[in-house]
């Protein structure tokens, strides 16, 4: 469900939830990647190999749409590859555990982690949105 259905139906809007809640609204991996920073194992996620004409993914805690299916692509990293994310909808910040410096990608509407930015991207615009399949949930429209 997304902020603005939660506001409308009377329920806390993702920015408001505890640490518990999250607990309870999320599955364990999806709160061990998305609350917790942690990365599913290569070529395991559900969209690895997804590759639809049409439709968005989407926030998994919140329901935000971060990209546009036309925007995936096949990038032989192990994980869902993007070019592009949806305007405003991620933020991106300096990550430096496990002795490497990467960007991280985060959804802007609740802050969750999504997994990580490089700049050895197709054209046009160069980027490499590598995103945890478990972060994500697929609309087809």
């Amino acid at each position: 469900m997304s902020d603005t259905d939660a506001a409308s139906t009377g329920e806390k809007d993702s920015t408001e939830l505890t640490d518990e809640e999250w607990r309870e609204r999320l599955s364990e991996e999806e709160y061990r990647v998305l609350r917790e920073s942690g990365t599913e194992a290569r070529f395991s996620g559900e969209y690895v190999d997804h590759l639809p004409e049409d439709g968005e993914y989407r926030c998994a805690a919140c329901g935000e749409v971060l990209f546009d299916a036309e925007t995936k692509y096949e990038s032989g990293c192990g994980w869902p590859a993007f070019y592009a994310a949806e305007e405003d909808s991620v933020t991106t910040t300096i990550d430096t555990s496990h002795g490497m410096r990467r960007t991280e990608v985060r959804c802007a509407s609740c802050d969750s982690h999504l997994g990580h930015v490089f700049d050895d991207g197709p054209e046009p615009t160069g980027k490499r949105f590598c995103i945890n399949s478990v972060a994500m949930e697929f609309d087809g429209e």
